[in-house]
């Protein structure tokens, strides 16, 4: 936070001028109560929160321009539960929440969040649940501040030296990448969500170039791409709502799906040989045909003076040629920024270190300072991809190789040899050395606390409705939340239970009804 001192004893000064101008029927308010309280919520709306941490992500990318060790991450959060414990996990064990973020997935709103019950990464959700996560999201990382700050003022009443930590207190609040998928519709449909994601506090906004009406995962087939001028219609309405909202420096990230996109909706019209529309369509898959052999109301494109014939399914998508798909990112991303994105994501096949670095390389020929998000996605078999990189690299070294099955690699027979471990060590640093050597800026897990829950609760019911009955709660979850001092072991706490006891003693003096006396168990933790 920074500047609790000067947030409290200006509130601490008002409240005394307030209660001055309107005499007694303000006697029951006590100056130094309203001032905590006031400290506790130093965010009062959404879009107090959106320019906060638009400021933050602006000078981490200008740190990471500076120093590619600097980079940034974040973990995906579809609850602002799951969003307040990781960013209270980070902050205790980190000292510091600097270079974390949250990122919400389209992808788990889909999935876990839409009234329309569990729905696949194709924006048939509601666009509405959205901006709704989002101000959820900070409504918890909120709470986490003001549990946070309660705690440290309870302290300072029991004669505790904690008026630094107050003073210098650092909130949970952090930027968040949220995913608008492609739009949700065209530029003016953009344009109106943005506005709700924004007011709820998003400092970035994710786009992708995909058909708005066709979307799909990016890490599934049947992806189709835009021509340029309809996906920098949307990167311009995001920016218009940026400035409207007084977010001037609002970050947008432009997701390319070239990478695995093989169809394009449109063709674009092209003015002159040289314009963004005549590269487009220079990918286009097409057959060289005589006008003889042209059919009755066709689509017939003209190439170094020849008649060409694009290449089209059934449904009127037109199919781009083989080969073409890395050129297309390259291509992309450059237009991306020169139309005012702010960063780019590159969805990649597998998690390869040279194959980022060779597209990032080919985009910073035109733009130097180029920055990628990059989602270190759970759709890439972590294990096993770097498990045949290393196998490939050990073979390429002349190193013997025999005792390995590159196509069996995931078994666990193989957990404790060499070629594993280089393996681990790889993916572990993997993310330092794409930031050094890619350009990647921003580090997210997309899906992480999708599987987490997941797994979590696999291993739970294997022992709670198995041998071990209660003994798998308590060894496994509390025990291990104690001994780790997880915030949420005291749940009570977390939800405001202490808080609201104090609150209601500002509000009722010695007539309160609390919750927390002797006979409260969690007294035990």
């Amino acid at each position: 936070m920074g500047n609790s001192q000067s947030v409290y004893t200006s509130a601490l000064d008002k409240v005394k001028e307030l209660k001055a101008k309107f005499g007694e029927n303000w006697n029951n308010i006590v100056p130094e109560d309203a001032a905590r309280m006031i400290v506790q919520n130093r965010f009062r709306t959404g879009l107090d929160i959106a320019r906060y941490t638009a400021a933050i992500m602006r000078k981490d990318m200008a740190e990471y321009d500076a120093d590619h060790s600097k980079y940034t991450q974040s973990l995906g959060c579809w609850h602002g539960f799951i969003a307040q414990q990781k960013m209270i996990a980070v902050k205790k064990q980190r000292q510091t929440t600097d270079k974390t973020y949250i990122y919400l997935s389209g992808w788990m709103v889909a999935a876990l969040r839409s009234e329309f019950g569990p729905l696949p990464d194709q924006s048939m959700h509601e666009k509405t649940v959205v901006p709704a996560v989002i101000e959820e999201i900070y409504q918890f990382l909120r709470q986490a501040d003001a549990v946070e700050l309660n705690d440290l003022f309870r302290r300072k009443e029991l004669g505790e030296d904690v008026q630094d930590q107050i003073d210098n207190f650092q909130t949970h609040v952090v930027p968040i990448i949220a995913d608008i998928d492609a739009g949700f519709g065209n530029a003016e449909a953009t344009y109106l969500l943005a506005k709700k994601m924004i007011e709820a506090g998003a400092c970035a906004l994710q786009i992708e170039n995909q058909v708005s009406d066709a979307k799909q995962c990016g890490h599934q087939d049947g992806k189709v791409t835009v021509p340029h001028e309809e996906f920098h219609g949307k990167l311009n309405a995001l920016r218009y709502a940026f400035l409207e909202l007084g977010v001037d420096d609002g970050i947008i990230v432009a997701r390319t799906d070239s990478e695995g996109a093989s169809l394009t909706q449109a063709v674009p019209v092209s003015h002159n040989e040289n314009d963004a529309a005549a590269k487009y369509i220079s990918f286009l898959k097409t057959e060289e045909i005589n006008i003889a052999d042209a059919k009755d109301n066709e689509v017939l494109i003209k190439r170094d003076g020849k008649l060409h014939r694009p290449s089209r399914l059934a449904n009127g998508l037109y199919e781009f040629a083989p080969g073409t798909n890395i050129d297309r990112i390259v291509f992309d991303c450059v237009g991306a920024l020169k139309a005012g994105a702010d960063l780019l994501w590159i969805e990649t096949p597998v998690p390869s270190l040279k194959q980022i670095a060779l597209m990032v390389n080919r985009i910073k020929e035109q733009v130097p300072n180029a920055k990628l998000v990059y989602n270190n996605s759970p759709s890439f078999n972590w294990t096993l991809n770097f498990r045949q990189q290393a196998y490939d690299a050990m073979k390429e070294a002349g190193e013997d190789v025999s005792a390995y099955d590159r196509a069996d690699l995931m078994n666990v027979k193989y957990d404790d040899t060499e070629l594993c471990r280089r393996a681990d060590d790889k993916i572990r640093t993997f993310q330092a050395d794409s930031a050094r050597e890619a350009g990647i800026f921003h580090h997210l897990i997309t899906l992480p606390t999708y599987h987490t829950n997941a797994l979590r609760m696999n291993d739970l019911s294997e022992g709670y409705f198995g041998e071990e009955g209660m003994l798998a709660y308590v060894k496994n979850i509390q025990r291990q939340e104690i001994r780790k001092g997880v915030a949420a072991v005291r749940h009570q706490r977390m939800a405001g239970s202490d808080m609201g006891d104090d609150h209601k003693e500002f509000f009722s003096g010695e007539h309160a009804l609390k919750a927390g006396g002797s006979k409260n168990t969690s007294n035990q933790f």
